[in-house]
């Protein structure tokens, strides 16, 4: 079976912004992310990517609390993790918790107008301009390759994938490149079968690369993915409804729907091991 057959799942478990007032299955405490990345785990997915939240679900960037969720994650299964490095604020706030070594972390791509339209009532439900600087770039790829982590280029835009090749240039990414494409905000590309391809099309040969639906979004877009060759994610981060339309009761009930959803397409769902190969087919990983 070549690579191309071969589906990488990631599950983005809690991110930053939702509350359990949102989805009752949003995690927050070490623990809580922790028995949600064994879930995800057991269900099928290979990469967990994890936002750091205090006790009482806002976001933090305390090195302590990646710690224990690194730690208690491990306890649970063998996972691959990935490291969220993306917010507001200074980047000094953001790369402390790299050194911790995670296997994979989220490298934001470019900047942007970052916005929820709501139609119904003509206005946003939330705006504002998401800045991710070259110099922030560059300097976050050097501290992912100074701790042996892999990473993964959250690309919105048709520019944001293109701006591989600087890091490239400077020595700071390694093949295969590790792409995502995240569709469905508002002032990044559109979410359609069409423009994933397009974005797919800008990767160079041998790249891996996967989707990212906000919302509803997400399946539509993970089934042209599929089709197209790519990897998926899925998570409470992103979307909190299965594909019927229910609420999920965990991120494990999301993965089990991509795992259902590769299958129906032909593909067979890496595992850890086979995940490890396909990012690092040359070994290295952390």
């Amino acid at each position: 079976m070549s690579s191309a057959d071969k589906v990488i799942i990631s599950c983005a478990l809690t991110g930053a912004v939702t509350t359990k007032k949102h989805c009752p299955a949003i995690p927050y405490t070490p623990i809580e992310i922790a028995d949600e990345a064994k879930r995800a785990y057991d269900a099928g997915a290979a990469i967990v990517h994890i936002h750091a939240r205090a006790d009482d679900g806002s976001p933090t960037w305390s090195k302590d609390t990646f710690a224990s969720i690194m730690e208690e994650t491990k306890k649970r299964c063998p996972v691959l993790i990935n490291w969220s490095t993306g917010g507001a604020g200074p980047m000094s706030e953001r790369i402390s918790h790299l050194a911790l070594k995670p296997h994979v972390a989220a490298l934001n791509m470019g900047s942007m107008n970052y916005a929820k339209w709501n139609e119904a009532k003509k206005q946003f439900a939330f705006q504002f301009v998401f800045t991710n600087s070259f110099d922030d770039i560059i300097g976050f790829a050097k501290a992912m390759k100074e701790h042996g982590t892999k990473p993964e280029m959250e690309c919105f835009d048709v520019g944001h994938t293109n701006s591989h090749r600087v890091l490239a240039d400077l020595g700071l990414i390694e093949a295969p490149f590790h792409f995502s494409f995240i569709m469905g905000v508002v002032g990044g590309i559109p979410a359609t079968a069409r423009h994933l391809a397009f974005q797919a099309e800008q990767a160079p040969a041998g790249s891996r690369w996967k989707v990212i639906g906000i919302s509803r979004e997400q399946w539509p877009l993970a089934m042209a993915a599929l089709s197209l060759g790519g990897d998926v994610r899925v998570g409470l981060e992103d979307n909190f409804y299965l594909p019927h339309g229910e609420m999920a009761k965990s991120n494990g009930e999301l993965v089990a729907a991509a795992v259902q959803m590769a299958k129906l397409s032909g593909r067979t769902v890496a595992t850890v091991d086979e995940t490890k190969a396909l990012l690092w087919p040359r070994g290295g990983s952390n």
